[in-house]
């Protein structure tokens, strides 16, 4: 089956579900094929050139499965792939998701924000640069969070681990932190838990902003759908049954 009416969007797992969420939201008439990279995860375990090769591959089915547009919808990826699929889909809609920092340090000047990631993508150069770019306009606290991803995968939210874990990465700057950015984007589906332990923060995440330039895109482009009944579409790498209805269970949380 060709997909031509769709919007493309990858991930190594269900992380990228939070961003599907945010472009449904924005944009109801779409129809969206989401693949799961589940055979290839975790990216942060690869070395860069493995996760621009891996993406790159993921670029390619989609495209060859005939998608309008197409999503890289995990910080690492976008990070390491997104010039690189640009550079051979020049004439396609190619989206990557980063960590919200910019709308962050400029509601909260000079206050300390906690930029939390994979130990993995905080270390990617890209990300370093931006971190240090905007440096000067507030305290850019980074978090490295091993193991949160994990647990988030395990698709109980509700595990008490992913409290202790949050307890121990970020409780210390209870009543101190004014925000927070969540730079993978697994981290929105406990933002819950997150607000429990520092209380009343300003948490920013990068899907809202892809979801809002895939409209600009599409609109710039002439290629808005207006499906009535938008279809989604869920595929994973493993071939699993079991994983796919993962992914459309979290889109339903």
């Amino acid at each position: 089956m060709m997909y031509t009416d769709y919007i493309g969007i990858f991930d190594s797992g269900v992380g990228g579900v939070s961003v599907l969420k945010e472009i449904v939201k924005i944009l109801p008439q779409e129809n969206i094929l989401y693949f799961g990279d589940a055979k290839n995860a975790p990216y942060g375990d690869r070395t860069q050139d493995e996760i621009a090769q891996i993406s790159l591959a993921n670029a390619d089915y989609l495209f060859g499965k005939g998608v309008k547009a197409l999503v890289i919808a995990c910080n690492t990826a976008t990070s390491s792939a997104a010039e690189l699929i640009r550079e051979k889909y020049p004439d396609k809609i190619v989206l990557g998701i980063e960590p919200a920092i910019k709308p962050a340090t400029e509601a909260h000047p000079g206050e300390d924000i906690l930029v939390m990631a994979t130990t993995g993508t905080l270390k990617l150069g890209k990300f370093q640069k931006h971190m240090e770019e905007l440096r000067d306009s507030a305290n850019l606290i980074p978090i490295p969070c091993p193991g949160l991803m994990d647990l988030v995968e395990q698709e109980d939210m509700q595990n008490p681990a992913i409290n202790e874990l949050l307890e121990k990465y970020i409780g210390k700057y209870r009543g101190r932190a004014k925000a927070v950015v969540l730079g993978c984007t697994h981290y929105p589906f406990v933002e819950r838990q997150i607000r429990e332990i520092l209380g009343d923060v300003d948490i920013y995440n990068g899907a809202e902003g892809v979801a809002r330039e895939l409209m600009r895109n599409l609109d710039e482009r002439d290629l808005r759908g207006l499906s009535p009944e938008a279809d989604i579409i869920f595929e994973s790498s493993d071939g699993r049954t079991e994983t796919t209805d993962f992914y459309r269970r979290m889109l339903e949380l």
